[in-house]
């Protein structure tokens, strides 16, 4: 059996915090108008949505793998998959809270 690399573990979790953490992006010239902002906006978050389904589709899969008895599955690389799955589940949830805040404050503005 394989034994878990920990700077490895350390390097990929350090990974998916960055990836979790708001980062500004840079606007480009293009990117100044409104509509265009929007759709850059609408593309960012519907990638995102679409990483976090992938993530959640490669740990079921994997549990199933390793639930049939594959050889080929391993459980510690399972458990990290669902760990990342659910992180990434979870950050997803953390930005779509803010959205939410952030259009009740929008809406809640006076005119």
């Amino acid at each position: 059996m394989d034994k878990i690399d920990t700077q490895s573990l350390m390097l990929q979790m350090r990974a998916l915090t960055a990836e979790a953490q708001n980062k500004p992006l840079a606007v480009t010239a293009t990117e100044q108008t409104g509509q265009s902002s929007a759709q850059g906006f609408a593309d960012l978050l519907k990638q995102s949505v679409e990483g976090v389904n992938n993530q959640q589709h490669k740990a079921r899969e994997m549990r199933e793998s390793f639930e049939r008895g594959d050889e080929g599955a391993d459980l510690t690389e399972v458990m990290l998959q669902a760990q990342k799955a659910s992180l990434s589940f979870q950050a997803m949830t953390q930005v779509r809270n803010k959205l939410v805040e952030a259009y009740k404050d929008v809406m809640n503005m006076p005119i």
